[in-house]
């Protein structure tokens, strides 16, 4: 995994509206395994305070928490991303 791919991985963890899926999907990584990525690379308090956010009800990173009228990884208005490569423009 290149740097570029690690940093992809934790921007989409932090974000609350992308579920663990859409990261195994992208990566092959399964929650499990994003929680020992987080645990390695973030600072103890960052790690922590992801993990916090992870279980609040504001997060919607698993998708049995989700509305189930979103149907879809990423925003509308976000650029094509096909199998985590970023599609030109």
């Amino acid at each position: 995994m290149n740097g570029d791919d690690l940093n992809r991985i934790v921007e989409m963890a932090w974000e609350d509206r992308t579920p663990f899926e859409a990261i195994e999907f992208q990566f092959g990584l399964p929650e499990k395994e994003v929680i020992q990525l987080m645990r390695k690379h973030l600072k103890r308090s960052s790690f922590n305070l992801w993990r916090k956010r992870v279980h609040s009800g504001v997060s919607q990173k698993h998708l049995k928490k989700r509305n189930p009228e979103i149907n879809r990884f990423k925003c509308s208005r976000q650029r094509n991303i096909s199998m985590n490569k970023i599609s030109k423009r």
